[in-house]
């Protein structure tokens, strides 16, 4: 008995399907992919340029986007990232109170190197304004923002 070699080829000379799957295109399209989200996920981040200061207090909870009243570094005001002049924050202040629901909260997000007469004079029209449940932002150590708690005006 004769030791027989591999199985002939069919005489057309066709070959027989490929019955695997070649990874190395998904890989490539994964890795662009990869590449893309690394560099466009620093550029999502949008807002006033604010140095918040540092606490070890615990983040609350959050439900919704808030709305978030920010005070610069050089005492500028903006309003959900619309800029408002001292002379228009009274009455965007009310307008926001009755746009918003009885039990909502605003950040208040204000520079570490304001003074603090400044804040104080904001907070002052928040409270003019009817809006009593305010949430001062600050960082942890980890440079996260943080809402610490909030400041009620009863």
């Amino acid at each position: 008995m004769a030791m027989s070699g591999p199985p002939s080829r069919p005489r057309g000379g066709r070959r027989a399907p490929m019955a695997e799957i070649n990874v190395t295109p998904l890989v490539d399209v994964m890795l662009v992919l990869l590449i893309i989200f690394m560099v466009t996920a620093p550029l999502l981040v949008t807002g006033v340029k604010v140095k918040l200061p540092e606490t070890r207090a615990k983040a609350l909870d959050q439900d919704s986007k808030p709305t978030v009243l920010t005070i610069d570094e050089s005492g500028a005001i903006s309003l959900d990232e619309q800029p408002v002049s001292d002379a228009e924050l009274p009455q965007r202040l009310v307008e926001l109170r009755e746009r918003l629901e009885p039990d909502a909260q605003l950040f208040l997000r204000a520079d570490t190197g304001l003074d603090y007469g400044r804040v104080m004079r904001v907070m002052g029209e928040l409270n003019r304004a009817g809006l009593d449940r305010v949430a001062l932002v600050t960082t942890a150590e980890s440079s996260a923002p943080v809402t610490t708690g909030s400041v009620s005006g009863e």
